[in-house]
């Protein structure tokens, strides 16, 4: 169980998260919605452990995880995907996925034994292992990026922005994986700006402006409503936003 309590988070002297609060199961989904600015990525910046909260705590599993480095926590489950990608663009497919498991240091069985069930997971990559990452296209970076992530054993992903800079039939089959993740017991903490895919995978909305949770609720009945129109400042989610 990852749980946030009465959590702040800031950039030198700008406050960017105000008061949150979160609880995540195993296997359970949560989007973060809001416009640029809204706090978002810094959520996943202060659960991952890139920034330590000036107030209130992380917990994981029970342990207060509020002041450990990234590291620690990739170590107990708790992964970042970021927005961007992050692939080392100048190492094969191979290389990255390897990098994947670099602060568990599995054994080389175990190792084995993680790459064959990512590579079955995301059989496009077999025949990419031998590129440098910087040669894919943006749908096989964030098909790369996940699987790195997924070789740490994650039980909670934090996705940034995955379908950033994508074309629709490559979220569209991106959003397909992130549903096979969760029937697999990984919970997803999710950042995203096309709020229709956000919608149909994530159980849960937390909707942020300024950094203050706005909106709350289950996604199912999240759609359309004027709490979720208001929170994007003015009434009116374009085509692009909903998609």
């Amino acid at each position: 169980m990852l749980e946030l309590r009465h959590v702040d988070g800031w950039y030198g002297q700008i406050q960017a998260v105000r008061d949150f609060n979160l609880n995540l199961a195993p296997g359970k989904s949560v989007a973060l919605l809001g416009r640029n600015g809204a706090g978002k990525t810094t959520t996943l910046r202060l659960i991952s452990g890139v920034i330590k909260p000036a107030k209130g705590t992380i917990t994981w599993d029970g342990e207060d995880v509020s002041q450990l480095p990234p590291e620690e926590r990739v170590r107990r489950g708790i992964v970042l995907v970021p927005e961007g990608r992050g692939v080392f663009p100048a190492l094969t497919v191979y290389e990255n996925l390897r990098f994947g498991a670099y602060w568990e240091k599995p054994k080389r069985a175990v190792l084995s034994d993680r790459l064959a069930y990512v590579l079955d997971f995301l059989p496009r990559l077999i025949a990419l292992r031998n590129q440098q990452a910087g040669s894919l296209s943006g749908g096989e970076q964030q098909m790369l990026a996940v699987g790195r992530a997924l070789m740490s054993n994650p039980k909670v992903l934090l996705l940034d922005e995955p379908s950033l800079g994508l074309a629709p039939m490559v979220v569209e089959s991106l959003y397909s994986l992130f549903a096979q993740l969760l029937e697999t017991g990984i919970g997803l903490v999710l950042v995203e700006q096309y709020v229709g895919f956000a919608l149909q995978l994530c159980e849960d909305v937390i909707g942020l402006n300024k950094g203050s949770i706005v909106v709350q609720g289950r996604a199912k009945d999240m759609a359309g409503t004027d709490e979720l129109r208001e929170m994007y400042m003015g009434g009116a989610i374009t085509d692009d936003v909903l998609v």
